[in-house]
């Protein structure tokens, strides 16, 4: 199974905006109110740069600094506020136990998505962990799904995929994975469903149920 980072396993909204908005006051710009960010994030922290700002200031040159500062930010904060979903440890576990191999994609950058898995989700034998900057393409590029595959011995078609945004969806059904869209997430059910989402769940129980009836297959 493959698992999105950000609004799929970790609540990660506040540090993000937080982060960025400290940026922005101190850059002079205004600041965005959280809620806000459920739509900057998900297509990795440098397109997050652009949109964060004002339309007409929108240059390559100043959201590329915009993107190292707000990335030396959230080095120091990331888990300030950060938590795992309730009933993420548990589905977790379940699918441990059912020696499922676990695996996570995101566009986040790689170094904050290897040290957040390690912090968060210590005793979870992920089999691989890759985020953005590590020579796979951003999603929705099916290139890291399938590399998840490969590296994990198992055919793509017989992976479970659990993101919360429409680029989730796209990477899963690209890749030939099955894509489960969390409502628990930052999007809402509508983009889930045009994103292809052949499964929505409300709870990370609701998962480890459907799952356990099913009889999963091993991804």
């Amino acid at each position: 199974m493959v698992f999105d980072l950000d609004g799929t396993l970790l609540d990660t909204l506040t540090d993000i905006a937080d982060s960025a908005n400290r940026v922005l006051r101190r850059r002079g710009f205004a600041a965005h109110p959280v809620d806000a960010y459920r739509h900057f994030v998900g297509d990795g922290m440098r397109v997050l740069a652009e949109r964060v700002l004002p339309a007409d200031r929108r240059t390559p040159e100043l959201a590329e600094a915009l993107f190292h500062e707000i990335h030396t930010e959230y080095g120091s904060h990331w888990a300030d506020a950060t938590v795992a979903y309730d009933g993420i440890a548990g589905l977790l576990e379940m699918l441990v136990g059912r020696g499922m191999s676990l695996s996570v994609l995101s566009n986040k950058p790689d170094d904050f998505t290897t040290a957040m898995v390690r912090h968060y989700f210590p005793k979870t034998p992920f089999r691989c962990v890759y985020g953005a900057g590590n020579g796979i393409p951003r999603k929705p590029d099916p290139a890291g799904a399938l590399r998840v595959a490969a590296e994990s011995g198992i055919p793509a078609e017989a992976f479970l995929y659990l993101g919360d945004t429409m680029v989730d969806m796209k990477t899963a059904t690209a890749a030939g994975m099955f894509p489960i869209g969390a409502l628990w997430g930052f999007r809402d059910e509508a983009e889930l469903r045009e994103g292809g989402a052949k499964l929505l769940v409300r709870h990370p129980a609701e998962l480890a149920a459907a799952i356990a009836g099913a009889g999963a297959a091993q991804g």
